[in-house]
């Protein structure tokens, strides 16, 4: 596992992110804000509050996270 060491949030629901071996890209969050917890990151302000967490995923202050795996799985199946 790859850790994630810097994350920007763009516009449109996608992340900037670099992992811990100087891999970075972007990835669309969109797909995944669609009810419960994640509808809060629906205000754009919200979801800019991005954070790295404690296990090197990404995470909001609600507890709605991103391991690096799934992250680095989910860019590699998009490229």
């Amino acid at each position: 596992m790859e850790a994630i060491i810097d994350v920007k949030p763009l516009d449109n629901y996608v992340l900037w992110v670099q992992f811990a071996d100087n891999f970075n890209a972007t990835v669309s969050i969109r797909p995944f804000i669609t009810s419960g917890i994640s509808t809060k990151l629906l205000d754009i302000e919200y979801f800019n509050q991005v954070k790295i967490d404690e296990f090197g995923g990404i995470a909001w202050e609600n507890g709605f996270d991103f391991c690096p795996n799934f992250l680095r799985e989910l860019i590699n199946e998009a490229n």
